[in-house]
C-alpha cells in the first residue's frame, strides 16, 4: 500500500472528532501535506488508474507489440488500457505512463 493511502487510513482510524495535524500525518508517513488533506477530503484524486497487476499487464503488452514489429501507438496504449481500467482514459495518461515507465519500454 502506497505510503499515501496508508497515510489516510490512519486519519480514517482516528475516533470522530480526535484532533489531528495533516502537517504531522504527512511527516510521520514522509508524503506530501498538501496532496495528503486534498486526498483525505476527496479534492483530489489519485493519479494512478491501474492496479500494479494491470500495469504490468500493459506493459507486457506494449512490449509484444513491440517484438512483433508493431508500433505501439498512443491511442493503441489509450485504447488497450481504456478495456484494461473499464473506464476512459486521458491523452495525457498515455505520456505520464510512457514517462513513468521508461526503464521497462524500449522503442
Amino acid at each position: 500500500m502506497p505510503a499515501i493511502d496508508e497515510a489516510i487510513a490512519y486519519i480514517d482510524s482516528l475516533a470522530l472528532g480526535e484532533k489531528f495535524e495533516y502537517a504531522k500525518v504527512a511527516k510521520m508517513y514522509s508524503v506530501n501535506r498538501i496532496t495528503l488533506s486534498r486526498r483525505h477530503q476527496r479534492v483530489q484524486r489519485p493519479r494512478c488508474t491501474l492496479s500494479p497487476h494491470q500495469e504490468a499487464k500493459l506493459v507486457r503488452y506494449i512490449k509484444e507489440l513491440t517484438e512483433r514489429r508493431l508500433p505501439p501507438t498512443r491511442s493503441i496504449i489509450r485504447n488497450f488500457m481504456s478495456k484494461l481500467a473499464t473506464k476512459d482514459v486521458s491523452k495525457s495518461w498515455v505520456t505520464r505512463f510512457i514517462n513513468c515507465n521508461k526503464n521497462k519500454l524500449t522503442s
